[in-house]
């Protein structure tokens, strides 16, 4: 698989590290996202059902600047939560930088390899329970070889979370990278390329489709990395929901959660009852896909992914021993942007949606702190005057609206 297009790829990254990371913003702030959240692997990987004190060995494979391994590696020192978490790339540029960052924040759950996955048979890590694989599948010559080297080392009952890019999202990318291949061809230095994008950028006509795409100010200002791996990565390629999950079920693996679940919902777009019935008739994969059809605003697909033979199971929300955890905005916080109607409006890459919520929402999200019980919660809200029934059926209807906007989870045994 070394050819001359992924001798430029490597040289791609070991001249631009992506993304473009500062070591010395650590002491500002933690960078958070999708995948790879410990309260998401804990509840889309693990169903909320595996023990916090069960050590988690974590793969990031292809770490890049670390962006995966310092969230995941911090959230389990904070935690206090045992287990370590490997990182692995091939570009020794980024993984200084990484190890930097890491370095600002005195973890030391962090263990550091340099190679590429498709390594992974001959580098003898044994098997992980959690595998994080962002931003790599896509560029590979053989996306399917690099997935099942990724399954093989996958321990049983253990999970992924991937992200690949996704065609209509994208719009405007693909044309432009077909102008630059024409006016910096991929064998010319890197500087030399990224001084032809940035000149072609300032002058694209305004029929451009990038010029309308909004999904990519992160990198056309993202610094001569983001532009770079934009513009002038030599592969390249985008999969829909149906050729990613085609993708997946050839290793055996299948989505267990695309993030946000109620983005990749027809019915949060199609508010006619026969279009729902019609859509509801579907199976998963198809109704994922017509979500993205509809939208076609998704330049990326996120999920958590297992084994077709080991589904999630998942813990009861409605149990009273269940324990509700805000992913991360604290529950007096999200109250704020509920409005007077109920209504809980949430942005999707410039796409409105309203998660509908019943009024005792409110109360039962300030309640919320990660350690009580629902039982405990319907309590406190019995003392505000909220009964029992009351709440039970506020609950049955705050948790699954909520869950599907990744907001409120459940809490792993502790």
């Amino acid at each position: 698989m070394i050819d001359a297009t992924d001798r430029q790829l490597a040289r791609q990254y070991e001249t631009y590290p992506y993304p473009a990371r500062d070591p010395k913003e650590e002491a500002k702030r933690l960078i958070i996202g999708s995948p790879s959240h410990v309260r998401e692997i804990d509840y889309w990987v693990f169903g909320a059902t595996r023990p916090a004190s069960q050590p988690l060995r974590a793969l990031i494979a292809g770490g890049g600047t670390g962006d995966g391994t310092v969230m995941l590696a911090t959230h389990m020192a904070r935690a206090g939560r045992p287990g370590r978490v490997t990182y692995l790339d091939r570009s020794e540029a980024a993984l200084r930088i990484a190890r930097a960052r890491a370095e600002a924040r005195g973890l030391t759950n962090i263990d550091w390899v340099l190679g590429s996955l498709l390594d992974l048979p001959s580098l003898g890590l044994g098997v992980f329970d959690y595998i994080d694989c962002c931003g790599v599948l896509h560029h590979l010559p053989e996306p399917a070889e690099g997935l099942a080297a990724l399954e093989a080392s996958l321990a049983p009952g253990g999970g992924m979370g991937l992200m690949v890019y996704a065609p209509h999202g994208r719009t405007g990318v693909y044309m432009v990278q077909e102008a630059l291949a024409l006016l910096a061809p991929a064998d010319l230095p890197p500087p030399a390329r990224l001084d032809t994008a940035r000149r072609v950028m300032r002058h694209l006509p305004e029929s451009n489709w990038l010029r309308a795409n909004r999904n990519f100010s992160d990198h056309i200002s993202g610094g001569d990395a983001g532009l770079y791996d934009l513009l002038l990565n030599p592969r390249d390629r985008a999969f829909t929901v149906t050729a990613f999950a085609a993708l997946l079920a050839g290793v055996g693996m299948a989505v267990a959660a695309w993030m946000e679940p109620m983005r990749y919902d027809p019915a949060t777009w199609m508010p006619d009852p026969k279009l729902r019935a019609l859509a509801a008739a579907l199976d998963p994969t198809a109704r994922a896909a017509l979500a993205e059809a509809l939208t076609a605003n998704m330049s990326v697909h996120i999920a958590y992914c297992r084994r077709a033979a080991e589904p999630v199971q998942r813990a009861d929300p409605l149990s009273d021993a269940a324990v509700p955890v805000m992913r991360e905005v604290p529950g007096a916080e999200l109250v704020k942007s509920i409005r007077p109607d109920g209504g809980l409006p949430f942005l999707f890459d410039g796409l409105r949606a309203v998660v509908r919520l019943p009024p005792e929402a409110p109360a039962i999200l300030h309640a919320i702190d990660g350690t009580r019980t629902v039982a405990e919660i319907a309590a406190i809200l019995a003392g505000r005057g909220i009964a029992e029934p009351r709440f039970r059926r506020a609950w049955a209807e705050s948790f699954p609206a909520l869950e599907a906007v990744n907001r409120v989870l459940l809490a792993v045994p502790t």
